[in-house]
């Protein structure tokens, strides 16, 4: 059975966010379900200029946690990845990392896998950043998996966090759920379910 990768966006490797992340990741543990966390830090992350290389090299021009990510993604199931909220959406350098991610890698190899996002916040904009980066997810034919509530923590600080017992308790849902279905997805490639195959992709615009 495949792991779950756990992406940080948050500039604080200890901080609100990853405490919400840490908790998907113990519940799933618990379920017997490995994780591996990527941590993406206060290193500058540059932003996708969209020059097309990556469709020629398989790789993004920029050397750096995207490629990382990038080549060993056949390893996981699915990925929650976790941002704290600024002006009410992610922060940049997550949709910079995301942004180069989904674009440098062929979309077939993220059909199927399961996919979850988490935010934190102080107060709001939560709902609104979750919404955005559950795009990313809902373009490549990946499996969204929900929880009791929207995926959201609350707190200026880890301690307040550890406060906030629904939002952990979400947290932990959501990891029992996405246990849950990647069990069932390993069942099923075990018994001969095959994978969907899709069309080729057509792509218009509001011209033609």
């Amino acid at each position: 059975m495949k792991k779950i990768l756990l992406v940080n966006g948050s500039p604080r490797e200890h901080g609100c966010t990853a405490t919400a992340l840490e908790e998907v990741a113990a519940e799933l543990h618990k379920l017997g379900v490995e994780t591996e966390t990527v941590n993406l830090g206060t290193k500058p992350m540059a932003d996708c200029m969209a020059c097309g290389a990556c469709r020629k090299t398989g790789k993004c021009v920029f050397s750096d946690q995207v490629n990382e990510v990038a080549a060993r993604i056949d390893q996981f199931g699915g990925m929650v990845v976790g941002s704290p909220v600024y002006y009410g959406g992610p922060n940049g350098r997550l949709t910079s990392f995301l942004d180069r991610l989904f674009f440098s890698v062929p979309g077939e190899k993220f059909a199927g896998m399961l996919a979850a996002s988490v935010v934190s916040c102080r107060r709001g904009g939560a709902t609104a950043a979750f919404e955005r980066l559950n795009q990313y997810f809902l373009m490549e034919n990946m499996m969204v998996v929900g929880s009791q509530y929207w995926n959201q923590v609350h707190g200026s600080t880890p301690e307040d966090v550890r406060k906030d017992v629904e939002g952990l308790q979400t947290m932990r849902t959501l990891a029992q759920n996405m246990a849950w279905l990647l069990k069932c997805i390993s069942c099923g490639e075990e018994n001969g379910v095959q994978k969907p195959v899709y069309e080729a992709k057509t792509f218009t615009n509001f011209i033609r």
